[in-house]
């Protein structure tokens, strides 16, 4: 018997670092300090016009004002279906669509309806927060592979290899990465969705910065790279970074209808169907036109070339160019055990702290995403308070 008034499976839950991040500099705003926050993966962009336009109408129409399906409007699960067929290349039936709350209910819903106490699901590192507490949860183990810079913080074959046990049950994918910016390349792709198929393992593919590419890079599905996984893949993706939409709170997972329809079961007795109205929002954005969303992906093109070019000139401060998403994730090795504004920091945690107070900067350390001594900067934020920001970081650095 304990005392503790919370149950220990929910107690044992870690909170969202990057949200709590993001709650302390708008904090510190709102006390009046002018903070620079480069915590929230969010766009700085409203959403389009003809989004919101279409939400607005909608709250005018009694049909959407009652009880949709718990699995989504059909006419949603069927616009997915299509959008998916044109951005991804990935066919899929309506009927293997899910309509969620947001992303992370995507992934929540995932991982509980395909583990089970004692399985083990790999995660490679670094990686975004919520992945390892769904598989907590579900009694399952999070089995950490340790990426850095000299692969591109990408995970390798031989590292997956020697991680499966007869208990890994499923592999985590993300491509486009958060929090790194990392994006497979396709022959990577091909090699660890041939060898999750060679082995029965479950791939849950997180597509969410999939139109957040730049440069040479390329976003490709793996259950189009290796149809055969199809059976054995669940893609999770939604409207919060592609159409500036994180407020409302739209996802969906796509995946074989044995998988849906228990996560269906599971969403009936959570939040049964999405807000209507922001459902009628993210109709309206993934069938449209991408116009909009070129012109955005151009604006974080070019911030993070700016960003990363500002970040390495840094003395200590080494930073990969991002390929995708809006994040960039430099290693701070140089500047940790450095006298630093009176203190010697050890752990980007702790500079990460010093930062704030200091230069009254925002980012997320390293050790959020199982990678201490790296720290995450969003570049979703107006050029001149980025550009201001990584300024008062090189000259607190400066000044020792």
């Amino acid at each position: 018997m304990t005392n503790s008034r919370v149950s220990a499976l929910i107690g044992g839950i870690s909170p969202s670092a990057t949200l709590a991040v993001d709650a302390k500099a708008k904090a510190l705003r709102a006390a009046g300090e002018s903070v620079v926050g480069f915590g929230a993966g969010e766009p700085d962009f409203p959403t389009p016009e003809a989004i919101v336009e279409a939400a607005a109408e909608a709250t005018r129409d009694p049909r959407w004002h009652r009880y949709s399906p718990v699995a989504g409007h059909p006419d949603l699960k069927e616009a997915i279906a299509q959008k998916t067929a044109r951005d991804s290349s990935y066919e899929v039936e309506a009927s293997q669509v899910l309509v969620t709350n947001g992303g992370k209910q995507a992934v929540y819903q995932t991982l509980l309806a395909l583990l089970d106490p004692g399985d083990e699901a790999i995660i490679p590192a670094p990686y975004w927060t919520t992945y390892p507490e769904p598989v907590r949860l579900a009694g399952a183990t999070p089995v950490y592979l340790a990426t850095d810079e000299t692969s591109g913080f990408r995970v390798t074959i031989e590292q997956l290899e020697a991680a499966r046990t007869e208990r890994t049950k499923l592999l985590v994918f993300v491509s486009p990465s958060n929090p790194t910016g990392a994006v497979y390349p396709r022959d990577q792709i091909e090699a660890i969705g041939r060898w999750a198929l060679e082995h029965d393992i479950w791939v849950v593919t997180d597509e969410i910065y999939e139109h957040l590419v730049y440069g040479d890079a390329e976003f490709h599905s793996m259950p189009v790279v290796v149809p055969e996984l199809a059976d054995r893949c669940v893609v999770l993706n939604g409207v919060a970074k592609t159409y500036a939409m994180t407020g409302w709170r739209v996802g969906w997972m796509i995946g074989p209808a044995d998988v849906i329809k228990a996560a269906t079961n599971l969403q009936s007795h959570s939040t049964s169907n999405v807000c209507n109205v922001a459902q009628r929002a993210a109709l309206a954005a993934v069938s449209g036109d991408l116009e909009a969303v070129a012109g955005m992906r151009d604006v974080f093109d070019r911030r993070r070339v700016t960003i990363h070019r500002m970040l390495n000139e840094i003395p200590g401060v080494t930073c990969l160019e991002p390929e995708g998403a809006f994040y960039a994730f430099p290693s701070f090795a140089g500047l940790l055990g450095r006298p630093l504004a009176g203190h010697v920091p050890a752990t980007s945690l702790e500079l990460a702290d010093l930062v704030l107070e200091h230069a009254k900067v925002a980012f997320v350390p390293g050790e959020a995403f199982g990678a201490p001594g790296y720290g995450r900067f969003s570049f979703a934020l107006a050029d001149d308070d980025m550009e201001e920001g990584i300024a008062r970081i090189a000259r607190l650095v400066a000044a020792g």
